[in-house]
């Protein structure tokens, strides 16, 4: 699997980069993990939008969903669709008025998933754990099919322990790493120490921070994260357009 960032900004996007969005690909098929903030542009310099085989939403709020629309556009306007009619949007029903709105006539296709059950999406099983946060949210376990290989995205949640389980020995953490060490008071979103200490808990091999605060201070969120790992973990922060393999 390959992972591409498209988006890793919380809230919205800034100097230039977008919020939350990426591609996930295995061989030749290609899945968008949320589509937030500047997505579109992103994906274009790396692939052909009308080659994306599916979408997966974690939850419906603007900073994950905010181009959702204009792809809907784009698909709308292009006839050259090598992989599909309708480029199918995975999300849950919990937010019905959001749901509904992924299906655009003759472009896109809404179809629901049971946070209780494994789906298959191509070469993924995917299973899922509810967050903490204000909306119904849920964060991610993706499996290669056939390498056994395992991405887990947080999505927006703050820390709990349930995560722990969710995220265990993951080849790949993407997190979401909103906040500094020294946060207080309440928190949808975790912080460095946090993300560091789930990190060593999970037992994952490798973590990748993002749905990161606007300041430039990078070095910053990787020392306070390494700070709180317990065993070695190679810890980046995502940026646009950088390709992690899995």
């Amino acid at each position: 699997m390959k992972l591409t960032v498209l988006g890793y900004l919380g809230g919205y996007p800034s100097h230039g980069d977008g919020t939350s969005a990426y591609l996930l690909e295995s061989n030749d098929y290609k899945l968008l993990i949320d589509f937030g903030s500047g997505a579109l542009l992103s994906l274009e310099k790396v692939a052909d939008p009308l080659t994306i085989d599916a979408m997966i939403l974690t939850h419906y709020h603007n900073d994950h969903i905010a181009d959702v629309g204009v792809m809907q556009y784009y698909w709308q306007l292009h006839n050259d669709r090598p992989n599909a009619k309708v480029l199918p949007i995975y999300g849950h029903t919990a937010d019905k008025q959001h749901f509904e709105s992924l299906d655009w006539p003759g472009s896109t296709e809404k179809r629901a998933y049971d946070p209780e059950k494994e789906l298959n999406i191509g070469p993924y099983k995917i299973t899922f754990m509810k967050t903490h946060h204000p909306v119904v949210a849920y964060a991610l376990r993706i499996e290669e099919s056939q390498t056994g290989k395992v991405l887990v995205f947080t999505a927006d949640s703050a820390y709990f322990g349930g995560l722990i389980s969710f995220c265990q020995d993951a080849d790949l953490l993407l997190t979401d790493t909103n906040f500094y060490a020294d946060k207080q008071g309440k928190k949808w979103h975790m912080t460095t120490e946090e993300t560091g200490r789930l990190a060593s808990q999970a037992n994952v091999k490798r973590l990748l921070l993002s749905h990161l605060p606007e300041s430039d201070d990078v070095e910053r969120l990787v020392t306070e994260t390494t700070d709180a790992l317990s065993d070695s973990i190679q810890v980046e922060t995502a940026s646009t357009r950088v390709s992690v393999e899995i």
